[in-house]
């Protein structure tokens, strides 16, 4: 069962390195657009429980819960193609008292090159009932403590973009 440490450092941004397979890709050989959503979300799912010790069923139980999906906002950059190994980072972007928007972007591997970046917004429900409900105890403080807490309302999809692609020509 969950239980937030204060005491622990949660990073921020987690990373997974993977190859992009032939089955997943198109007549061009490149990532099928579909396919980045499976590779994200796989991604996350790998990454969350090694990194920060917890599985997505551990909140479910405990509260009775789970975060829907309502929103999709996705760029499409440069393609990923066959046999190519990638970066695939996720983080928390922002948070509020019953809404997430989590951010997927992936790279090739020398983290050079930005290749796609996908925004996912989530409401947070109530399994039983299926309405909305409030992030509550240790998930309100385990979600403070791995957001960015990014200004969501002053950035669009295109701006990330500008921003990420920069920041990996720095890097």
């Amino acid at each position: 069962m969950f239980e937030f440490d204060p005491e622990k450092h949660y990073p921020k941004e987690t990373e997974s390195r993977v190859v992009v397979r032939f089955q997943d890709c198109d007549p061009l050989r490149h990532l099928n657009n579909a396919k980045y959503f499976d590779y994200y979300f796989n991604a996350r799912e790998d990454q969350v429980p090694k990194l920060y010790g917890v599985e997505m069923m551990d909140f479910i139980r405990k509260y009775e819960a789970a975060w829907v999906v309502y929103n999709h906002n996705i760029a499409y950059v440069r393609p990923a193609k066959v046999g190519e190994w990638i970066r695939i980072m996720t983080r928390l972007l922002w948070h509020n008292h019953n809404t997430v928007v989590v951010e997927y972007y992936m790279t090739d591997d020398n983290k050079g090159e930005l290749k796609n970046i996908l925004w996912s917004t989530m409401r947070y429900v109530t399994i039983k009932e299926g309405t909305t409900t409030d992030h509550k105890g240790d998930l309100k403080d385990y979600l403070g403590a791995i957001s960015l807490n990014a200004d969501i309302t002053q950035m669009s999809i295109a701006d990330r973009v500008k921003e990420l692609k920069r920041r990996l020509l720095e890097d």
